[in-house]
């Protein structure tokens, strides 16, 4: 997809109503240091339209980004920063579950995985929270660039296996440094939201 325009539509916090879009939403969800701000500016082509920090936890709401006018990147909370608080952690809980349960524009969801680690508790409750209300999720393995080419399928095997992904599961390895994914990324969402992929609609 060629990027023409792209805005911070919404902002919504744990009290706020979900707004009522009419345009196709993609969600992305993860732990706090994944790496969701930097794949989304990365997407975007942009540096800055999603804050990134060195400090994990930093999204505490729910970001609409609009596309285009043709579509929504919805930028969840992250999930599993240990220096919040148990009330901090079931509140971004609460409003994950809250989005996922009833937004009725989500036509996929973007479960983002650091490839260098096994997935962790977290994320499996996660992955296995968004088969239950009837999501197919679509991996992300970020920080690709942070391992060797040699250990690649290696790590994709380590998160099929311990998120026990259901058969024909996606992973798209992504690397925020290089780019390198951004592509194929693209393609999926663009075959979701539209049926079709960019070389064939031209």
């Amino acid at each position: 997809m060629i990027i023409k325009n792209v805005e911070l539509e919404t902002v919504c916090g744990i009290t706020s109503v979900l707004p009522d879009n009419e345009l196709p939403e993609i969600a992305f969800a993860g732990k706090s240091n994944v790496g969701k701000s930097s794949l989304i500016n990365g997407l975007m082509n942009r540096k800055k339209l999603a804050r990134t920090s060195s400090e994990p936890g930093k999204t505490q709401t729910i970001n609409f980004y609009r596309v285009n006018d043709d579509m929504y990147l919805v930028d969840l909370p992250g999930y599993g920063y240990a220096k919040a608080s148990q009330k901090e952690r079931e509140k971004w809980g609460v409003m994950i579950e809250n989005y996922l349960h009833s937004s009725k524009q989500l036509k996929a969801v973007f479960l983002l995985i650091d490839i260098r680690h096994d997935p962790g508790a977290n994320d499996r409750q996660m992955y296995e929270w968004m088969v239950y209300q009837g999501y197919a999720p679509v991996i992300i393995a970020t920080k690709l660039d942070k391992i060797k080419k040699s250990q690649l399928q290696k790590q994709i095997k380590a998160i099929r296996t311990g998120l026990n992904c259901k058969p024909g599961t996606k992973i798209f390895p992504y690397s925020a440094m290089t780019k390198q994914g951004r592509d194929e990324i693209w393609e999926y969402m663009d075959f979701i939201v539209f049926g079709t992929n960019e070389e064939e609609t031209e």
